[in-house]
């Protein structure tokens, strides 16, 4: 069986959310691959210079090279990692997970090309992702979707006699939780009963600064921190609208868990959000930084509930599409080749 060498940010076990390294890794074991990770050091430093061994320690037994790719600093991991592949002749395979990748293509192309051009292939997570690679002349992409095991997240029709909002993210600037918090406050301020709970790991200031923003106008928010998978889904049972806030996004494992159980999904429309969600279809999309537009949207699915009904339904319906026993043909497609 051929011996993968996954390249990310392994960090769940100091507090950061679980990433694809863990979950994609783990489901590639279970088809009989071999999977060695790199890297769960917290220093950025320690981490690159933990990746790099790893890939000269593991380099006679590899058969691929997965690396998770990002356009923020993480993206200097990619660059340092796959010009080492490339050194030692070594296929890798980008996995293109961030947001923002088509605007870093643009402002830094002479470090890009080195990374997209000479990888075995580049895996986009969502055809926004493709498409904006293959704009800008990249044609060694193929779209394989971020995967889920749908039988873990039991489908539930929800009641809106009262509005239970969750956001699930890593408090982080780019996802705008202080959005949560602006919706929250407007939803109180027309007297509409509604809770706001929000899950998710610090990781640049951000929790705090949103505790700080819901005390300074004094709203109740629950904040839960980092919950493992079934903790979640579990606390999910109890909320009946799905907020996303983002100002950059890709495909977000979040929101299709949001739609495998029944959550109805408000999203800001950035990004590979429209390529997951319909508006009016299987979720609504609004546009980013709008609290008012928030507002709209949640007060059509309280006041309209058979159009809602169908809204999650078809939802569904949608993440079904991403479970790992379809997803995972395609990868062991690519690792035949």
């Amino acid at each position: 069986m051929k011996t993968l060498l996954y390249i990310g940010n392994k960090l769940s076990n100091q507090g950061k959310t679980v990433t694809s390294i863990e979950t994609l890794g783990k489901f590639l074991e279970a088809e009989g691959y071999i999977v060695k990770t790199a890297s769960s050091k917290t220093n950025k430093v320690l981490r690159l210079m933990d990746m790099l061994y790893h890939v000269i320690k593991y380099r006679k037994q590899t058969h691929f090279v997965l690396i998770d790719t990002y356009s923020t600093s993480n993206f200097y991991y990619a660059f340092f990692v796959s010009q080492l592949c490339c050194f030692l002749n070594l296929k890798y395979i980008p996995i293109l997970r961030g947001g923002n990748l088509p605007n870093r293509l643009k402002s830094h192309p002479k470090l890009s090309k080195p990374i997209f051009n000479k990888s075995h292939i580049n895996v986009a997570p969502s055809k926004y992702i493709l498409s904006n690679f293959e704009a800008m002349g990249y044609s060694n992409v193929v779209c394989i979707p971020n995967t889920i095991e749908i039988k873990k997240y039991p489908f539930k029709l929800r009641s809106f006699d009262k509005i239970k909002l969750l956001w699930v993210r890593s408090f982080s600037k780019i996802y705008n939780p202080l959005l949560a918090i602006q919706v929250l406050k407007a939803l109180k301020d027309e007297n509409i009963e509604t809770e706001l709970c929000m899950v998710g790991p610090e990781n640049d200031g951000s929790l705090q600064e949103t505790k700080n923003y819901a005390k300074e106008l004094n709203l109740e928010v629950d904040f839960k921190g980092k919950l493992n998978k079934d903790a979640w889904v579990k606390l999910s049972e109890s909320f009946n609208i799905f907020i996303n806030t983002t100002n950059f996004d890709n495909m977000p494992v979040s929101v299709i868990e949001a739609m495998a159980v029944g959550l109805p999904v408000v999203s800001t429309n950035v990004g590979g959000m429209p390529y997951l969600i319909s508006t009016g279809k299987n979720g609504i999309l609004i546009e980013p930084n709008n609290a008012e537009a928030f507002v709209n949207a949640i007060k059509k699915i309280k006041n309209q509930p058979e159009k809602t009904i169908d809204i999650i339904t078809s939802a569904r319906k949608k993440a079904e599409a991403f479970n790992w026993g379809t997803v995972k043909n395609q990868w062991i497609k690519l690792f035949n080749n």
